[in-house]
């Protein structure tokens, strides 16, 4: 247990993607000792998982875990099956309706997941770099659903030890928002990956829906993309 003093902790959801490493930032700047937990779920991207380790010692966590759960035993997505990922879509496509790339309740899972270690801790603050304005859709509603279940699903949360909190930083920013405020605490965007079918050596494909709305991103926050691309 690597909880000190009266300091704050914070258990942070970290993908190792651009906006986990934002959440992750944010709680740091908030001042909490941040425990970052990595959920490998049998993913194709599984270089997603080394960036979180890169990122979490970058901005400092207190400790890193990774979960091994894997969902491809009842998840038919194009992350974790053989649906090929979808390639080269425009906006309107992207917006409409859940892509194939949607992991079954992943969400839900995850801060599950993190709601379990941080009763283990002792903590109650949860980080989760969900967004609204993109295409995966989180809702504000959901992350208050899941902190009124949280404090009614948890021993900590009926003894009224303390009170779940869920933050959601990112909730209403845009993904070129998301990256000034990124850029404002440090993050390193050289150390994230989006991509959901990057190349053997580990290069994004530059054509799947995240990789375009990562790119976007960049060009309307002004700032240099320092990710490496497949293809230019």
């Amino acid at each position: 247990m690597h909880m000190h003093g009266d300091s704050k902790h914070a258990v942070v959801l970290l993908s190792g993607g651009l906006d986990s490493a934002t959440a992750l930032a944010a709680a740091r700047h908030e001042g909490f000792g941040c425990h970052t937990l990595t959920v490998a779920y049998g993913q194709r991207h599984a270089v997603e998982l080394r960036a979180a380790e890169r990122v979490s010692k970058s901005l400092g966590a207190v400790e890193h875990r990774v979960f091994e759960l894997d969902l491809r035993s009842f998840a038919t997505s194009a992350l974790t099956g053989n649906i090929a990922v979808p390639k080269d879509r425009a906006p309107e496509h992207m917006s409409s309706g859940i892509p194939v790339t949607y992991v079954p309740a992943r969400n839900t899972i995850f801060l599950a997941l993190a709601l379990g270690w941080a009763e283990v801790l002792g903590c109650f603050d949860i980080f989760v770099g969900v967004n609204a304005v993109d295409y995966s859709g989180c809702r504000p509603e959901f992350v208050a659903a899941f902190e009124r279940l949280a404090n009614l699903a948890t021993k900590a949360g009926v003894e009224k030890r303390g009170r779940f909190c869920i933050h959601a930083p990112l909730i209403s920013l845009s993904k070129s928002e998301i990256i000034k405020l990124g850029v404002s605490l440090g993050v390193d965007y050289s150390l994230t990956h989006s991509c959901y079918d990057p190349a053997a050596g580990g290069a994004a494909c530059g054509r799947c829906d995240s990789c375009k709305l990562r790119r976007e991103g960049f060009i309307s926050a002004g700032v240099s993309d320092p990710t490496v691309y497949e293809m230019a």
